[in-house]
């Protein structure tokens, strides 16, 4: 990511998630005692998740970025940062009871590699779990801030669709304000 991502570390970004953000992608549904987080970048997200589960592992493929959550939640009895990859998760098969990604889908490089990634999610899912996925739409402006970075948002059109042939039994597209949300849930 480039230099313009550090705010998705800030306490301000950590409220907007918390109060605005994590309400609305998720509703009523709750994501269970075992959490999947794809993709924590700065760790706002990991804060605001950490506090609705008792175990959160996330996952985070660049290195920097895992040296930085580690240092940041060293001591956390719940949360365990994992160096990987998330279109090839090292995990068994419905090991999670619940799996999130939020804002950083963009940044996987190809529609691809982000369909390998929902369908290792799904894999990695218990059955009955849920994931839920948000990201920002495409704006000229986001794509300029995205310059010298990997921007590839995904069209909400297409969104669920993708899910369900990922393995998902179903996936609820929403398109707001902040975005876009699916909750996708494996059955």
């Amino acid at each position: 990511m480039n230099e313009n991502h550090k705010v998705c570390g800030s306490d301000e970004w950590r409220a907007y998630i918390r109060d605005e953000v994590l309400p609305w992608i998720l509703g009523d549904h709750t994501l269970g005692d075992d959490v999947l987080e794809v993709g924590p970048g700065y760790g706002a997200t990991t804060d605001v998740l950490s506090q609705r589960t008792a175990r959160l592992t996330a996952v985070e493929i660049d290195p920097e970025l895992v040296t930085l959550l580690r240092e940041r939640f060293a001591g956390s009895s719940v949360i365990e940062i994992v160096e990987g990859d998330a279109t090839c998760l090292e995990y068994p098969d419905e090991v999670f009871s619940g799996a999130a990604s939020f804002t950083m889908l963009h940044h996987v490089p190809t529609a691809e590699l982000q369909d390998l990634l929902f369908a290792e999610v799904a894999r990695v899912l218990r059955s009955g779990g849920t994931f839920a996925a948000g990201d920002s739409l495409y704006t000229p402006e986001r794509a300029a801030g995205h310059v010298g970075d990997t921007y590839n948002p995904i069209d909400p059109a297409a969104v669920g669709m993708r899910l369900r042939r990922a393995g998902f039994a179903r996936a609820d597209v929403r398109i707001g304000e902040y975005g876009w949300a699916s909750i996708a849930v494996k059955e």
